[in-house]
């Protein structure tokens, strides 16, 4: 069995804030920009692997969700409670450099985890956690 991650989709309350930080301060090109009932999906690729995409989506992408189900995930999201992507990265404190350089609300600053990565943690504008891992590297 082939099975390998397409897509993975991150609830954002403005797209525009979101651009800005996925494509401006992270890098990742926009692949697609689309409408649909009122809503707004934008799908976006790292250069360096352009076959996983990142999916911009309405907190509750759903046009038949009550109004109390979308008072429930604006609620969530202003708690930072949706849950967010681990990104992988050679350089995890340049990364953490050039996006704390672009304003991100910083989490966490680089530092070595008893699990053996290094990490950093960011808030997207919409409070989605973002973690960025820097695998060991090998002697």
């Amino acid at each position: 069995m082939d099975i390998k991650l397409k897509q993975c989709f991150i609830a954002v309350d403005d797209h525009d804030k979101a651009l800005a930080f996925y494509r401006d301060a992270l890098g990742l090109e926009v692949k697609k920009d689309v409408g649909f009932e009122g809503m707004r999906w934008v799908t976006l690729a790292s250069p360096t692997q352009p076959d996983v995409e990142v999916v911009l989506e309405p907190p509750l992408a759903d046009p038949n969700a009550s109004p109390d189900d979308r008072q429930a995930m604006a609620e969530l999201m202003a708690k930072g409670m949706l849950r967010g992507v681990i990104f992988s990265t050679e350089d995890c404190d340049a990364t953490f450099e050039k996006l704390a350089a672009s304003g991100a609300e910083v989490i966490q600053e680089p530092m070595d985890m008893p699990y053996g990565v290094r990490d950093c943690a960011f808030r997207d504008p919409a409070g989605n956690l973002l973690r960025f891992a820097q695998r060991p590297k090998t002697a």
